[in-house]
């Protein structure tokens, strides 16, 4: 199954092929690579009129964009009544990964209903990046704590919650997320929901190696203590090529091994110009319902 996030106005994915993505980011159009694209492309995605700045790969690895026009440092666009800054940054990255919105309107729905008949829900968003689900979350009515360990991200996380008229409720931590929890753990702490994200690779700030088949699962099952009686979800999103929305379903099968609420797994995705889905990695939940 695949689940499109296909709620988007200030985004789209114009056109896709040979290894590119053509897409619009509120009036800027940009062109990237994207490795699941092995189709050919049904147009010359290089001469699309409006096209401002091209992502190339080197042959030595990495890469630069390419200008075909000034663009702005940065801009902004919305999903619903969420703001986003966006800023083409190295490896090909802008900020934002808009296919996430499915994962933002299914967490942000949990949320919404437990704020209303209760008090709010406290949910903890590791490997956080900018901040597209603690955004989503304190926005529905989630008291947040955001972990990663990029300075500069952790601050552009804080930049989407002012954008996103969001001045508290969220807490922000620049850190390894495994010795946070742990952390947590000793303190007591428990959440009502867990998002991650977690890198395929990855080194913290004081150097800790993180590979993600050696470390997910053992990570997971460390996380699942953190949960309260009765949790809200459990979300994890990969982005790793090869790992199927199935290893994620079993994952948090057998950490959470003994609760009684369900999991689901589903490739995320967005719809295209062609009118085709491109997948863009793979997402498992448990939710408590």
């Amino acid at each position: 199954m695949i689940r499109l996030a296909d709620g988007w106005k200030d985004f789209e994915v114009l056109a896709t092929g040979d290894g590119y993505k053509l897409e619009r980011w509120g009036e800027h159009i940009l062109l990237r690579p994207d490795p699941q694209v092995i189709w050919s492309a049904q147009r010359d995605l290089f001469s699309y009129p409006g096209l401002e700045a091209v992502y190339r790969r080197s042959e030595k690895g990495g890469g630069a964009w390419e200008y075909r026009r000034p663009l702005p440092e940065s801009w902004n666009i919305s999903y619903r009544d969420l703001t986003f800054k966006i800023k083409p940054m190295g490896f090909k990255h802008t900020g934002l990964f808009p296919e996430q919105a499915v994962n933002w309107d299914r967490v942000g729905a949990l949320i919404g209903r437990a704020a209303e008949t209760g008090a709010a829900p406290k949910v903890l968003n590791l490997f956080a990046y900018t901040g597209g689900a603690t955004v989503a979350m304190r926005k529905a009515g989630a008291e947040v704590v955001h972990v990663d360990a990029a300075k500069g991200m952790v601050e552009r996380a804080g930049e989407n919650a002012r954008l996103s008229g969001l001045g508290s409720g969220i807490r922000y931590i620049v850190d390894d997320c495994t010795k946070f929890v742990r952390r947590e753990l000793r303190r007591g702490n428990r959440y009502d929901g867990i998002v991650m994200d977690p890198p395929s690779y990855g080194r913290g700030p004081g150097g800790e190696m993180w590979k993600i088949e050696d470390e997910l699962f053992p990570f997971v099952t460390l996380c699942a203590q953190l949960l309260s009686d009765k949790p809200l979800f459990f979300l994890i999103n990969s982005y790793t090529t090869g790992l199927q929305p199935t290893v994620l379903e079993n994952i948090l099968r057998l950490a959470l091994a003994g609760r009684t609420g369900k999991t689901d797994a589903y490739e995320v995705g967005l719809p295209t110009g062609e009118g085709i889905a491109l997948p863009c990695g793979a997402g498992g939940i448990y939710t408590d319902e």
